[in-house]
């Protein structure tokens, strides 16, 4: 199993968010630790190869998880948010563009 590593705030963004919310993203994150794909995600190249979004909707609104797990021992969790809008913020995806940079020190 691969281990979870959260940059940044991504962990503490996590923990604000609904009881409900983070138990999906929690869940969708131990499968993919597993090695498996999140039930309903797409690639995000404009944030780097290999990166990827999670989704998850929910009563209280829209939930992203932005990560890397293209590592064979590690799972990087880049952001977590709740998206207001139907297009992603652009200061969501260059806070997780300036993290999936500092991976690149981190793995290699």
């Amino acid at each position: 199993m691969k281990t979870l590593r959260f940059l940044g705030s991504s962990l503490d963004d996590l923990r604000m968010l609904p009881a409900s919310v983070r138990h999906e993203l929690g869940a969708e994150l131990f499968s993919v630790q597993l090695g498996n794909e999140p039930t309903d995600f797409k690639p995000m190249q404009i944030v780097g190869a290999g990166a990827y979004e999670m989704r998850v909707r929910d009563p209280s609104g829209a939930y992203r998880a932005i990560y890397v797990a293209k590592f064979a021992e590690v799972v990087y969790v880049l952001h977590v948010f709740q998206k207001k809008t139907q297009k992603t913020n652009k200061s969501d995806l260059a806070l997780a563009t300036k993290r999936y940079r500092l991976i690149r020190g981190l793995s290699e």
